[in-house]
């Protein structure tokens, strides 16, 4: 396993990939999230990824599952003290808003957001979470939250010691910038890690918003200029469309534009023996702005497939073709 420092060189050493646990307890059962975990585990990994929200929408299941799970993984294992363990606030229900997703998200107030921590605190039985997501600034703004509150109260956290590094999920560049720059200002802690959904395949243009932000140009560029921040990306895989036939991309990547790319992805993959997964995962990580992908696996199987990509290398001609398709 591959190693590197989160956040900038005070941050933690974490993993190369990081594992996503947001369906452990909902839709992947406890035998089978432990069997992942374990085996990721042995491979060295060292980072996971959790929320107060995982499975929410699932049917029967309030959010609490994954964090449950990991918590008891943690306690079994004896593991807290080797695990990166990374958790988020703002994205969860609150019933007090109605039922219409995903207005009815709790928020990044400085109440909601000191709640949120001492409740995942409580779930995953552990006295600190080392990376601390806020999720959406996007969505507290309509409510009027000041950005000044939640830049407080996030560094509030890390004042007390219960978070070490504090990340932005799901957040517009712009956004990003003007809260590192407040904290900046005004001495305090600041985001030092970013979490975007991000994969080979680019969103068809002239979308309209989506809940989900993408990565695009201008973040990349923020993050190649700020050494510091830390980019990783979630459904760099999309939920196995680029490997199933009978599970087409998302519609937003479903457009001319990605017959092409998928071309390229399968021939660069023929020529390394490797699969298309491997390659998109390769490609993440060995580029110019080197990304951590969180992997969202549901059996110990497609975990072997992605941390083989780790030992793929391409080779510039390679990644030339891939990023000019």
């Amino acid at each position: 396993m591959h190693h590197r420092t989160l956040g900038g060189g005070h941050g933690p050493r974490i993993s190369a990939v990081c594992l996503g646990t947001w369906r452990f307890g909902s839709t992947v059962d406890e035998a089978t999230a432990f069997a992942i975990l374990d085996r990721f585990a042995e491979a060295g990994g060292t980072f996971v990824d959790t929320a107060n929200h995982c499975g929410c929408r699932v049917p029967g299941a309030t959010g609490d599952e994954s964090e449950l799970l990991l918590g008891r993984w943690l306690r079994s294992r004896r593991a807290a003290g080797r695990t990166v363990v990374a958790s988020t606030a703002g994205a969860r229900p609150d019933p007090r808003r109605g039922g219409q997703w995903p207005a009815d998200t709790g928020g990044l107030g400085a109440a909601a957001v000191r709640a949120a921590i001492e409740a995942s605190l409580r779930r995953l039985g552990i006295d600190r979470v080392d990376l601390y997501y806020a999720h959406s600034f996007a969505h507290t703004e309509d409510r009027g939250v000041p950005l000044e509150e939640t830049v407080a109260a996030l560094a509030g956290l890390v004042r007390d010691g219960t978070v070490e590094v504090l990340g932005a999920a799901n957040h517009r560049t712009w956004r990003l910038a003007e809260a590192r720059l407040l904290a900046a200002g005004r001495g305090l802690p600041g985001f030092r890690a970013v979490q975007q959904r991000y994969t080979y395949l680019r969103p068809r243009r002239g979308l309209p918003p989506d809940h989900q932000v993408e990565t695009d140009e201008e973040l990349l560029d923020y993050v190649a200029a700020h050494p510091g921040l830390t980019l990783l990306a979630r459904g760099t895989l999309m939920g196995g469309a680029y490997a199933r036939p009978d599970r087409p991309p998302p519609e937003r990547y479903d457009h001319p534009g990605s017959v092409a790319r998928l071309r390229v992805l399968a021939e660069v993959a023929a020529e390394c023996g490797a699969t298309v997964n491997q390659v998109v995962l390769a490609w993440l990580m060995g580029g110019p702005q080197p990304v951590v992908p969180v992997l969202g696996v549901t059996s110990p199987a497609q975990l072997d497939e992605c941390l083989a990509a780790l030992d793929l290398r391409l080779d510039p001609v390679q990644r030339a073709r891939l990023d000019t398709a």
